[in-house]
C-alpha cells in the first residue's frame, strides 16, 4: 500500500496548477490563453505580474518538495516514487486534460528534497544561466540535465536513473523551444512573445 499511497500523494500534489489558479484569482485571465500557453512561472511573467510569477515558481517548487518530504516521513522508502509522481502530475495534470507545465520548477523542488547538494547545483545552473543567457528554456533544460550528472558526481547512484528519466521528460516538453533555439527565434526573458 505504501508505494500506491506515495504515487497518489505525489501525483495529486504535483497536479495542482498553481499558475492557472493564481492568474485566474488575480483577474489576469486564463494562463493557457496567454503567451506560450504554458502553466509555469515563465508564462505567468508574460502577464506582467512579477509577484504572481514568483509565487507560481515557489509553489511549483514547494509541491514537489512537499510530496517527497511527506512520503519520506509517513511512507518510508517511497520518496523517489512520490518525487516521480509529483513531477508527472505537474507535467500531465488530470484536471487540465493532461496538458501541464514543463516541470523545471517542480523538478527543482523534488531534487532539493531528495538530495539537497544536487538541488543546489540545479539552482546554481538554472539561475546562473537565466541571469547570463536570459533564455528560460536553456536555463531550465540545463538545470534538469545537471540533476543526474551531479547525483552521479556526488555518488548518489540510486538517484541517477530516476533523475535522468525526469530530465529527458523536461527536454521532451521543451521540444518546441529547441526548434525555436535552432531557428534563432526563441524569446528571451521579458519578451511577450510566446
Amino acid at each position: 500500500m505504501a508505494p500506491a499511497g506515495a504515487l497518489l500523494l505525489g501525483y495529486l500534489l504535483g497536479s495542482i496548477p498553481f499558475g492557472v489558479l493564481l492568474t485566474r484569482a488575480a483577474g489576469a485571465g486564463d494562463l493557457r490563453q496567454i503567451g506560450s500557453g504554458n502553466i509555469g512561472a515563465t508564462n505567468v511573467l508574460r502577464t506582467g505580474r512579477k509577484g504572481l510569477a514568483a509565487a507560481t515558481l515557489l509553489l511549483d517548487m514547494a509541491k514537489g518538495a512537499v510530496a517527497v518530504l511527506l512520503a519520506a516521513a509517513f511512507l518510508p522508502g517511497t520518496a523517489a516514487l512520490a518525487a516521480t509522481a509529483a513531477f508527472i502530475g505537474h507535467c500531465y495534470p488530470v484536471w487540465l486534460k493532461f496538458r501541464g507545465g514543463k516541470g523545471v520548477a517542480t523538478l527543482m523542488g523534488v531534487v532539493l528534497a531528495l538530495y539537497w547538494p544536487s538541488g543546489l547545483v540545479y539552482a546554481a545552473v538554472w539561475l546562473g544561466l537565466l541571469a547570463t543567457v536570459r533564455i528560460s528554456s536553456v536555463s531550465g533544460m540545463a538545470a534538469a540535465v545537471s540533476a543526474p550528472v551531479s547525483a552521479a558526481f556526488f555518488g548518489r547512484i540510486d538517484l541517477v536513473l530516476m533523475l535522468l528519466a525526469l530530465a529527458l521528460i523536461v527536454l521532451w516538453k521543451h521540444r518546441e523551444n529547441i526548434d525555436r533555439l535552432l531557428s534563432g527565434s526563441e524569446p528571451r526573458v521579458g519578451s511577450k512573445r510566446g
